[in-house]
């Protein structure tokens, strides 16, 4: 007990089942939170890509994502494409990771694997919109898209 607390008889059980009690809800929700992200990759690897399914139209594509979610990301590319070439390669480098931090959530992607390998979004759109991924670098004036990406 630290000084000056006094113990009323029965509490101090009643505070430990509380807490054991938060613990758990605490621990459940993180659990919920983290489903269907697995272990991280070991640094300098790449995660490995997700089962594949037999689904119509969820074909993988190189970079470990499904055919439509390769066209939705060259979509939205393709939607700012305009915007970064009025506004300084600064500022568009700031739309890309929003735009790519926005297609990830809106897939349900592990946004870790992405921060830890930034290239794959340039494996995606080389093997799905390699115009698109072109015009974005020039307009950004930058080597690849990896190198605009600070995270999201």
């Amino acid at each position: 007990m630290f000084m000056g607390q006094r113990r009323v008889h029965g509490l101090g059980r009643r505070h430990r089942l509380v807490a054991a009690a938060a613990g758990t809800v605490a621990a459940a929700a993180l659990v919920a939170g983290c489903a269907g992200q697995g272990p991280a990759p070991a640094p300098g690897t790449t995660a490995p890509p997700p089962p594949a399914t037999t689904v119509p139209g969820t074909a993988l594509v190189p970079g470990a994502v499904t055919e439509a979610q390769a066209a939705q990301l060259c979509t939205d590319l393709e939607g700012q494409l305009q915007s970064w070439r009025t506004y300084t390669p600064t500022i568009g480098k700031t739309g890309l990771n929003g735009l790519v931090g926005t297609w990830i959530a809106q897939n349900n992607l592990n946004a870790l694997d992405f921060l830890q390998d930034r290239s794959r979004i340039d494996v995606i759109t080389t093997a799905a919109c390699p115009d698109i991924r072109q015009q974005a670098i020039t307009a950004l004036e930058i080597p690849d898209l990896a190198s605009g990406l600070i995270g999201f």
